[in-house]
C-alpha cells in the first residue's frame, strides 16, 4: 500500500469520527435537561380568592410563567380552562382544587388545595339529599325503579352509585324534591364508565309519579347519554352536560309548586364491564 492511500484513509477516518462526535453533541443538545425544550419542573402553583359581591363563587388564579395551558378539576373531573377560573361551590364542605399546569415540551405538573366552604348558598343549594352516595344515610334518600324484570341493577356504593348489566334490560333510580312555582332548576350530575355498547342513560323531572314494574319517560329526557347518538361508546368522565349527548336540557321549571320526580335510568344490550357510575347529583335554583 503506498503513502498517499495510508494518509488519504485516514484522513477519512478522521472525519468519520469527527462526524459521529458532532452528531452525538448535537443529540445531547437537542434532548435532555435543561436545553429549554421542556420544562419537568413546570410551575403549577395558584391561588384561591373569594369573588366580591358573589355568594360561594371563587376565583382560581393560575401562575401564568412557562405554562402554556391550564387543567382544573374541582372534584368532578378535569377539565380543560384559563389560566383564570370562575367556579362555584353552593354547598358547605371540604373541597380539594387540582390545578394541571402544562408546559414546554407538553410535560406537566398537579398542585392541589383543600379549600373549605363554611355555609350553603340559600338560593343555589342543592335539593337533593344524598347526591354523593357517601354512606348509608346518603343511600336511603334513593328508591329502586325495577323496569325489567332481571339483567341490569344499580348498586349504591361508598361514593357513587353503579349500574350494570346488559340484556337489553334497563332499571332506575328516584327521588321526589320540592320545587315552586315558575322557578328554574338546573340538574347535574358527575358520570364515568369505561364505555359501553347499545346503552341509553337517561334523566328526567316530573310531577309524574314513578311506577314499579313500569317503564319512565314522563315530560321526555331532560338529559343523557346515547351511544347510537356517538357518546358513552369509550371510556368517560365528567358532568353529565358536557358528555352528554341527547336531551331537551338540563335547566327546567314547573307552573305549580309540588312534588317533582327526578328519575335516572339505563339500560341496554351491555352497558359495559365497569357499568356507568354517577355521583354528584345535584338540582339547584338558578
Amino acid at each position: 500500500m503506498n503513502l498517499n492511500r495510508i494518509i488519504k484513509r485516514s484522513i477519512y477516518l478522521l472525519f468519520a469520527i469527527a462526524s459521529v462526535s458532532s452528531l452525538t453533541s448535537c443529540t445531547n443538545e437537542a434532548v435532555g435537561d435543561g436545553n429549554g425544550l421542556s420544562d419537568p419542573n413546570v410551575d403549577a402553583t395558584f391561588t384561591i380568592t373569594p369573588l366580591e359581591g358573589a355568594v360561594n363563587k371563587y376565583t382560581l388564579d393560575a401562575q401564568t410563567t412557562n405554562v402554556i395551558g391550564s387543567k382544573w378539576d374541582i372534584g368532578e373531573g378535569a377539565f380543560v380552562g384559563k389560566m383564570s377560573e370562575v367556579i362555584s361551590l353552593p354547598d358547605a364542605g371540604t373541597y380539594t382544587i387540582k390545578h394541571t399546569a402544562i408546559g414546554r415540551g407538553g410535560l406537566t405538573n398537579t398542585v392541589s388545595q383543600e379549600l373549605v366552604v363554611a355555609t350553603s348558598d340559600p338560593v343555589a343549594g342543592n335539593l337533593i339529599q344524598g347526591g354523593k352516595f357517601a354512606d348509608a344515610t346518603d343511600h336511603s334518600k334513593w328508591t329502586i325503579l325495577n323496569i325489567s324484570a332481571s339483567g341490569a341493577s344499580w348498586t349504591l356504593n361508598s361514593g357513587s352509585a353503579t349500574i350494570k348489566g346488559g340484556g337489553w334490560n334497563q332499571q332506575g333510580i328516584y327521588q321526589a324534591v320540592q320545587v315552586q312555582a315558575n322557578k328554574e332548576y338546573k340538574i347535574d350530575m358527575k358520570v364515568f364508565g369505561g364505555g359501553s355498547s347499545n346503552t341509553w342513560f337517561e334523566v328526567y323531572a316530573s310531577k309524574t309519579p314513578p311506577v314499579q314494574n313500569s317503564d319512565y319517560s314522563a315530560d321526555g329526557r331532560r338529559m343523557g347519554m346515547s351511544t347510537w347518538d356517538g357518546c358513552a361508546t369509550s371510556a368517560f368522565e365528567g358532568k353529565l352536560s358536557t358528555v352528554g349527548c341527547v336531551g331537551s336540557g338540563n335547566v327546567v321549571k314547573f307552573a305549580e309548586a309540588g312534588t317533582v320526580y327526578l328519575v335516572i335510568k339505563c339500560g341496554g344490550e351491555n352497558i359495559g364491564a365497569t357499568g356507568i357510575s354517577i355521583t354528584n347529583v345535584e338540582m339547584r335554583g338558578k
